[in-house]
């Protein structure tokens, strides 16, 4: 599926790949979904490999930036200027901030933290209604995004991450079924 550059692209990936993930989470028994992660990472990159041990991490991390993107939006919107991360964090230490969600979440169950996920998706895609398709596409229409678009933070926060999510879950779900075939 190709980045999407209008409202309607972004809705429907979006929404496309909310579905995928909640299905996948669908297809699997509860004795897997709370199982650490067991995959090969030695040929991975990235520190989310090493960072996320869980499903639970996984949804907590996708909330937590939902989260991000509707405070960011809002206050700005009030004419409070936020940045989009977190104040002491910037692109270049942002891995500390994800490392920092998980570790303030880690009393939550899987259940809470699916429950926060599809809570904020939908915040999120409620929130996205409000704008025209040039108002997330066309860059300096808000100057609190910078020279980015406003979309491309939804898009990055929603069908992106959710094909992070995806590719992850799927590995795991591959390295259990191995796991299943050895014993």
């Amino acid at each position: 599926m190709a980045r999407p550059t209008t409202k309607a692209t972004l809705i429907e990936a979006s929404t496309s790949k909310y579905t995928e993930l909640i299905n996948l989470l669908g297809s699997m028994t509860p004795e897997e979904i709370n199982q650490p992660f067991s995959f090969d990472l030695s040929k991975e990159k990235g520190a989310h490999w090493q960072r996320d041990q869980n499903i639970h991490d996984v949804l907590i991390h996708l909330h937590e930036w939902h989260k991000l993107l509707i405070d960011w939006v809002v206050s700005n919107q009030q004419g409070e200027a936020k940045p989009f991360l977190r104040e002491g964090y910037n692109w270049r230490n942002y891995g500390a901030m994800n490392d920092a969600f998980q570790e303030e979440n880690q009393d939550s169950s899987y259940q809470e933290a699916l429950t926060l996920f599809q809570a904020s998706h939908e915040r999120v895609m409620a929130l996205l209604a409000d704008f025209s398709t040039d108002q997330l596409f066309t860059k300096k229409v808000f100057l609190w995004v910078g020279g980015s678009t406003l979309g491309s933070y939804f898009v990055s926060s929603t069908a992106s991450h959710y094909d992070w999510a995806i590719k992850k879950i799927k590995k795991f779900k591959k390295a259990l079924a191995v796991g299943k075939d050895i014993n």
